[in-house]
């Protein structure tokens, strides 16, 4: 007699803040598998629209036969304005300037592709709002080297937190992974929490 094995969940991202994030729903992804697509927004594209559309190819450019496919992204917005992840001081720079004393928007999209083919999503929306920052404060925020590779130049999970003066919504969303929604979706795809 045959054993049944339970279907497995790879991870689509390369991100170890969001193994962390799956980790406190008590998730071990099966395995890691990033993907490589082109991350270019398309022209006149919504910030909502990108994100959501960013995670479902992920998602799907990761697929795999029997298993669950988890992917992600992120996207830090002022209005329509998709901010980069910063790659470089400049845009770092360039983005705590743009949000200084403002708020923004942080959509953070999943997707979830079955083992049946079907790929489902969902989408948080947080409101940040920065302090007025200083150009010390920047200064010292860009010398810590949080930024690197962030969306929107910031990682709340570290000093920038201590630049924020509110936030509405979902801190795990900011942070690269809602978890309300994570586990909203994978328990509507049949996925077993345990």
């Amino acid at each position: 007699m045959s054993r049944r094995t339970a279907p497995t969940l790879i991870l689509a991202s390369a991100s170890p803040r969001r193994r962390e994030l799956l980790a406190r729903l008590g998730i071990e992804p099966d395995r890691v598998a990033p993907a490589d697509i082109d991350e270019t927004p398309r022209k006149r594209e919504l910030p909502r629209d990108y994100a959501v559309r960013m995670a479902r190819e992920k998602a799907e450019a990761a697929a795999s036969d029997g298993g669950y496919v988890l992917a992600g992204d992120t996207v830090v917005a002022v209005g329509r304005r998709i901010l980069p992840k910063a790659e470089d001081e400049a845009s770092a720079r360039h983005c705590l300037e743009l949000m200084s004393g403002r708020r923004h928007r942080v959509l953070s999209a999943i997707a979830l592709r079955s083992p049946d083919g079907t790929t489902r999503e969902r989408l948080s929306e947080t409101v940040v709002r920065f302090k007025r920052l200083s150009a010390e404060e920047i200064a010292a925020y860009l010398a810590s080297g949080e930024w690197r590779g962030k969306a929107g130049g910031y990682a709340i999970q570290g000093a920038a937190e201590g630049l924020i003066r509110r936030i509405d919504g979902s801190h795990s969303a900011v942070v690269g992974l809602p978890l309300f929604e994570t586990r909203a979706l994978l328990k509507a795809a049949g996925f077993d929490l345990g």
